[in-house]
């Protein structure tokens, strides 16, 4: 396949070549005239270039067409056989015209001498796939699923889960996937950015710093994203990969080269020997007969004034310069290009030249001339002695060695051998500056003499090697003395000396010329390279280290000749001339003289590519294929290519090309290749890219602005489709095609008009416009504030080009226009172009360039307020693209939960792919939506499904708005405008929300509360927002629901007034749970609880009719104590819930909101009022109704009326008191302290009639034993039958049973009272007066006996009542001063004299009761 015989496949190749070169001509011919003194091969290759008709085919070029065979007759020629056919040949057209670049591309690869590749560009990161993206998304799916064995937490699995819904499995990355330009490290830094948040917010936990739990999500998340993969090899690969995106080696170049312009392997293999890339003196060779070529076009351009046309007459002459000087520039590149690639000790000198001096000029008499001392060479010689044979007169074990030298150096000596075996394989290295050096080897013995002062020399052989002398081993005859018996000595030796860089050439000729050589002469020629334009044939002597002549090849041709009548020796001819001078040189072989007509025409940078007559005789041969015995191996490729169809496109003349179009050709296909590579390039060329553009652009003179427009129409095309391009790099090429073009222009009517401003301040403010094409776009609105001027005479260029097209101009006009659209659709679809703030800045640098896009010029900065007039209306569109595309995505997903089973919808991807059409789409919405009125939400769709779906929707609202905050608000840091601009882009937003909001609401039934969530959801995310809090929207929100809430709250207040009413009337005070004693400092467990607390049934006055409120289950499970009524704690219950859904609703203004607080505080006050004075009434008709003898037992309805009162008194604390300034302050405490006074006022009533209660049960105790006062006829009659029956049976004791009767009722009374009423102040308060009271009243009665004794029975009785009264209340707590008191003293006394008096008339008859030792007396009662 490399290398086809058939003669038929040749002459199908050589009609396919010939058929393509008419396409590439015309381009040639328009733009590069065809230089002077040229023939028809000229520039293209001489023969080979001309010469394509040679076998036989027409010049007409169309020949494969025409050996088709024809179609029976026109009209039944189908079209689509035409389009066929034509297609065909734009293929090949195409093809050849890929072949040709190639050779271009390939020869900027293998000689490179104006670029390198850079190796300060950002790396790229490896692009994430679709494959990929689902493959992730199934990892963290089986994370979350708990399939892995990644230990986390709940707060982890939380971020991750989040993560997971927001991020994964968003459109918006899906399209930022399909777009190229999402990375992992993208995916990686969102994730990061999305727990920073998560993780500040938690509690701080001594020894576990954040930043640990930072780096331990951050590794757990990378365990999740990475899967089962091994991390070895993902850091290898990517090592690997990272490399390969640094730097490239030739071949991956040319790999990669053929994979952009499709060529194939052995088409490259072919160009690449036939062009002989691998010889780095042919490609030397090759440039400097490019760049005379392009001076010669130069000067032909300005003789026949062949200019294009530029924006100013006056640039045409500039043209011309910046030609020659660009030129000149790449001489002196390839002049500064080392020529010795060893670091040899020698320097070679270089020539100066002047910046305007030309390759044609270098003949000239007085150009400085090589001397022989400039051309001196440095060689390396290795010498290997093998071994010896011959030696038959020594002994076998007699010493024999070697020495080597070469003349006019040291001298080197091999190893010691025996004569029977002399062998050694030592190698001698040896340096010098002879062309033909000496090298001389002498073959020693020992000498057994003892008078013998030197070994004797038993032979020697001298050689004089060159480069071209054979490397491997030879036997040589040595030299011997006559008297030596061994007159047949031989010497196995090799001798090799290496070429030197700067050395091309080598070998024996025959010269004759006019200044040098003079003599026919056969000489030992060196062709030398002193610099990369400078070359000479020096002719060298043995053991001489300068030339004995030497010509300098400048301004030479040389070319193959005839054989020279009258000059004997040589057999092949071949000279090199001049103007005045020729000379004449012959080899021995055809071989050699091809090899030294090739490296000569090479040195003398000729145009003129000679052919060597054994390939002009085969192109006129008929039988061609006949095998050149003596042609060299590049001869072979030659012929090769030729045969392939190849020839064209080695040999053709670059001049001729239009390089432009070429370069917008490789530079498209090069762009299409990296988008489409496994790295997220973002439109960025990869620095084997970049290398091989900036050489092409510099060799062939592709114009640099020509270069960006290009290059910034490719970009555009692939953002217009939906790739994802960085504005970064987008703003780099539009500077430099803004300085080229607005630059050069202002100056050339500075310069020529003279009005213009001064060149110093134009200069200062060309070179900041330089500058910033440099630098990053962050800095550019700061650059461009304050303009500088600086004192420089001439403004700097971006490239050095001061002349503009009217094509550039008007090109670049285009191309600014179509960026502006598209930076402002950009911005626009900021959420979809630039999902998740990612690529990172470039929100930000998208901003910067749509700055720079507005400037009219490089000069003048736009004025700010136009470049927010611009981004405004881009942020108000955007805010309706971002609506509409939200409600769609809320009506899909309502749809996927209603439908059975619900097709998987694609939620709407990124923005249209032309911006003008999306404009005109969005201005038809925006009129659209004007003009209708809000849709009818009626439609089968009832108000609560209405309002759950606006709930939905605006939660994504909020989603959306916090996205835009935690994404999109960096760009504040360099625009400062951005914030506000983004403010009222977040109202615009709102306010399309708030059609939908209202039209939802108008729906909603009259008097009902469903929407309270919707406003706590929203007005929750607005006021912690500093710039929307209270906006425009938050105030509609406000005006909105301001009536709702003041409606709700007069509800409420008429509600609860009605259940205290009719609550206490039907009150049977039966305690009950407690909801309100605790509930402010418990955490609600996740259960539905109405947020609203609703009204109760049956309110009159046309209040409407709402579910009552009955107590959730879960709150008898955490509070079980009995305390109030029902009606009380119902009553306190919706006080507080109301005033929490008040307080939690965080009303935003701040003036309503105090009104709406003070209100409930207020309605609170009254309500309780309102519960203690009920139940003050209740708690006196209470004790009214109950019994007053000792059967009397505390009912519960009167501790849950004292505990009432507890919570009255609690719950005014928290439900009545407000924190306000000092002057409403004061006048509310007066307000509350009358509550607190009334409260306070209410117990002591209570504790009052209580007692009273108490004490009159008490008087009737002693009312039954004033029956026994002495001197009346029931205690004599009472006595008299005691004693008479006491005779005959046991008697209980008289009176005991009234004292135990009381003394149940105190204990059991104290008892209930201390266990069901919950406020131990009241407690002891009661028992105080209480004990107080009683004995009061038994003072009371033993002081209106005082003149009378008491009777055994009273005294027994009372000692009884006294003594456990005061025990029990010692009990409860009642304090010594309280139990001590003077009346307790007094009642003590008379008791004890009673006691006394009775014992002594009695004689024992109180039975042991006494009011000493009480202890045993409890003991045996109890």
């Amino acid at each position: 396949m490399l290398d086809p015989s058939s003669s038929e496949e040749e002459s199908e190749e050589l009609v396919e070549e010939e058929s393509g070169k008419e396409p590439l001509a015309p381009a040639a011919a328009r733009l590069s005239p065809s230089r002077p003194g040229e023939g028809p091969g000229g520039g293209g290759g001489g023969v080979a270039g001309g010469g394509g008709s040679a076998g036989g085919l027409q010049p007409g070029g169309r020949g494969s067409s025409a050996a088709r065979p024809a179609s029976p007759s026109p009209s039944v020629a189908s079209e689509k056989e035409k389009d066929e056919l034509e297609r065909l040949q734009r293929e090949e057209e195409e093809r050849k015209k890929k072949l040709q670049l190639y050779v271009f591309v390939m020869r900027c690869i293998a000689y490179p001498f104006n670029a390198k590749q850079p190796t300060d560009m950002a790396r790229r990161q490896q692009k994430i796939s679709k494959q990929q993206l689902q493959t992730i998304k199934d990892r963290f799916q089986a994370f979350l699923n708990g399939e892995t064995q990644i230990v986390a937490d709940e707060a982890f699995i939380n971020a991750v889960q989040s993560y997971y819904e927001v991020f994964l499995k968003s459109d918006r990355v899906a399209r930022m996937v399909q777009s190229g330009g999402c990375s992992a490290n993208d995916s990686r830094e969102v994730f990061k950015k999305h727990i920073e948040k998560r993780v500040r917010s938690l509690p701080e936990i001594d020894g576990l710093s954040k930043e640990t739990v930072l780096s331990s999500w951050m590794a757990k998340f990378d365990a999740i994203y990475r899967g089962e993969e091994d991390p070895r090899k993902q850091q290898a690969r990517m090592t690997a990969s990272a490399a390969s995106e640094l730097i490239l080696s030739k071949e991956q170049l040319y790999e990669m080269f053929q994979n952009i312009l499709g060529i194939k392997k052995f088409e490259h293999q072919l160009l690449y020997n036939a062009c002989q890339l691998d010889n780095p003196d042919e490609q030397a060779a090759q440039i400097r007969r490019e760049l005379d070529g392009r001076l010669q076009m130069a000067e032909q351009i300005a003789k026949e004034r062949k200019f294009p046309k530029f924006v100013s007459k006056e640039m045409e002459n500039m043209y011309i310069e910046e030609l020659k000087s660009s030129v000149n520039l790449l001489m002196a590149n390839l002049e500064s290009m080392p020529v010795s690639k060893g670091g040899s000790e020698f320097k070679l000198q270089k020539l100066k030249r002047s910046h305007n001096t030309s390759i044609i000029d270098m003949g000239e008499e007085n150009e400085n001339q090589l001397s022989k001392s400039d051309v001196v060479l440095s060689f390396s010689l290795e010498v290997v002695i093998m071994e010896v044979q011959g030696l038959k007169s020594l002994a076998p074990n007699r010493i024999v060695y070697c020495t080597m030298e070469v003349e006019g150096g040291e001298k080197l000596q091999t190893d010691q051998a025996e004569a029977s075996k002399p062998t050694w394989g030592t190698q001698g290295d040896f340096t010098t500056t002879h062309a033909l050096p000496a090298v001389k080897v002498k073959l020693f013995t020992e000498s057994t003499g003892v008078l013998a002062l030197e070994d004797k020399e038993l032979g020697r052989v001298v050689l004089h090697p060159t480069p071209n002398s054979p490397k491997q081993s030879e036997w040589h005859k040595m030299t011997v003395s006559k008297n030596c018996p061994d007159q047949d000595l031989k010497i196995k030796l090799a001798v090799r000396m290496d070429k030197p860089q700067n050395m091309k050439h080598s070998g024996y000729l025959w010269a004759i010329g006019k200044n040098v050589w003079k003599r026919w002469k056969k000489r030992f020629f060196v062709l030398v390279q002193v610099s990369q334009y400078t070359f000479a044939m020096c002719s060298y002597r043995e053991k001489k280290a300068e030339p004995q002549e030497l010509l300098q090849l400048d301004g030479y041709t040389v070319d193959y000749t005839d054989p020279q009548p009258g000059l004997d020796g040589g057999r092949t001819f071949f000279n090199a001339v001049k103007e005045g001078d020729t000379v004449i040189f012959a080899s021995d072989d055809e071989q050699d003289r091809i090899l030294w007509v090739q490296a000569m025409y090479r040195a003398t940078g000729q145009s003129h590519k000679p052919v060597p007559p054994t390939q002009v005789q085969k192109l006129n041969a008929k039988g061609g294929n006949v095998p050149q015995i003596d042609a060299p191996i590049s001869q072979f490729y030659a012929d090769r290519a030729q045969k392939h169809g190849m020839d064209e496109f080695i040999s053709s003349n670059p001049c001729n090309f239009d390089h432009a179009s070429l370069f917008e050709m490789v530079q498209r296909l090069t762009l299409d290749h990296r988008l489409n590579d496994s790295y997220s390039c973002l439109g960025w060329f990869s620095p084997g890219q970049v290398f091989v553009l900036d050489e092409y652009c510099a060799r062939n003179g592709v114009r640099g602005c020509h270069r960006h427009l290009c290059y910034l129409r490719d970009l555009l095309e692939r953002a217009e489709n939906g790739a994802m391009i960085d504005p970064t790099l987008l703003h780099y090429s539009f500077a430099f095609c803004a300085s080229h073009v607005h630059g050069n222009s202002q100056l050339m009517a500075e310069l020529l008009g003279g009005s213009q401003p001064s060149a110093d301040g134009e200069g200062g403010k060309a070179s900041a416009a330089e500058t910033e094409t440099k630098k990053d776009s962050k800095k550019e609105s700061k650059k461009k504030k304050e303009p500088k001027t600086q004192p420089n005479p001439e403004p700097k260029r971006p490239d050095g080009i001061g002349t503009v097209t009217v094509d550039e101009k008007e090109r670049f006009e285009e191309i600014k226009e179509r960026l502006r659209v598209l930076l402002e659709n950009q911005i626009t679809h900021f959420r979809y172009c630039f999902p998740f703030g990612r690529p990172e800045g470039a929100l930000k640098a998208t901003l910067s360039l749509l700055e720079r896009v507005l400037m009219k010029d490089i000069v003048t900065p736009v004025p700010q307020e136009e470049v927010k007039t611009v981004i405004r209306k881009c942020l108000e569109q955007a805010a309706l693209v971002n609506y509409t595309r939200l409600s769609e995505y809320a009506k899909i997903e309502e749809n996927q939960k209603d439908a059975a089973r619900p097709p998987k919808p694609k939620p709407p991807a990124g923005p249209p792919s032309s911006p003008q059409t999306q404009t005109n789409m969005i201005d038809h919405m925006l009129k659209g939506m004007a003009k209708q009125p809000p849709k009818n939400v009626g439609r089968l769709v009832t108000p609560a499904k209405k309002l759950e779906d606006t709930i939905r929707l605006a939660e994504l609202v909020i989603e959306v708005l916090q996205q835009n905050e935690e994404h999109h608000a960096e760009v504040s840091s360099a625009f400062a405008w951005w914030s506000d601009l983004m403010v009222e882009h977040a109202e615009t937003f709102l306010s399309l929300f708030a059609v939908d909001m209202d039209a939802a609401l108008e729906v909603q039934p009259p008097d009902t509360w469903d929407s309270f969530p919707l406003f706590q959801l929203i007005n929750d995310s607005l006021r912690s927002d500093y710039n929307l809090c209270n906006g425009k929207f938050h105030k509609h929100l406000q005006d909105l629901f301001a009536p709702l809430v003041v409606r709700y709250v007069d509800l409420m207040e008429s509600s609860i007034a009605q259940s205290i009413h009719r609550g206490f009337e039907r009150e049977s005070w039966e305690p009950v749970k407690s909801l309100t004693s605790n509930l402010p400092n418990v955490n609600l467990p996740n259960v539905n609880l109405p947020k609203v607390p609703n009204l109760p049934v049956n309110i009159p006055l046309g209040i409407p009719q709402m579910p009552s409120f009955s107590a959730p289950s879960w709150m008898a499970a955490i509070y079980d104590s009995d305390n109030g009524s029902g009606t009380s704690e119902d009553m306190f219950w919706k006080l507080d819930a109301l005033q929490t859904f008040i307080r939690d609703l965080h009303w935003p203004e701040e003036e309503f909101g105090k009104h709406l607080e003070q209100r409930l505080k207020l309605m609170a006050s009254d309500m309780i009022e309102s519960c203690v004075k009920r139940t003050r009434i209740a708690f006196e008709v209470k004790l009214q109704k109950t019994s007053r003898s000792t059967d009397f037992r505390v009912p519960q309805s009167i501790c849950t009326m004292f505990n009432v009162m507890v919570d009255a008194k609690a719950q005014s604390t928290k439900l009545c008191s407000m924190e306000m300034g000092q002057e409403f302050a004061k006048e509310w405490h007066q307000y509350h302290s009358k509550i607190d006074e009334l409260i306070e006022e209410t117990v002591k009533e209570m504790i009052t009639l209580l007692v009273a209660k108490f004490v009159t049960i008490l008087e009737g105790v002693l009312a039954k034993l004033s029956r026994y006062d002495e001197g009346t006829l029931f205690s004599s009659f009472l006595s008299f039958t005691v004693k008479a029956a006491s005779k005959y049976v046991d008697v209980p004791k008289p009176g005991m049973d009234v004292a135990d009767a009381y003394v149940t009722f105190v204990r059991h009374s104290q008892d209930v009272l201390r266990d069901k009423v919950n406020e131990e102040m009241y407690i002891e308060r009661l028992f105080d007066q209480w004990y107080t009271s009683s004995m009061s009243v038994v003072c009371t009665w033993l002081t209106d006996r005082m003149d009378l004794q008491l009777h055994i029975y009273q005294l027994k009785t009372l000692i009884r009542i006294v003594k456990k009264t005061y025990r029990d209340f010692r009990l409860q707590g009642v304090l010594d001063s309280t139990l001590n008191s003077k009346t307790y003293e007094t009642i003590r006394n008379r008791l004890t004299v009673e006691e006394a008096t009775a014992s002594v008339s009695e004689g024992g008859g109180l039975q042991g009761i006494t009011m000493k030792d009480s202890d045993e007396e409890d003991e045996e009662d109890d």
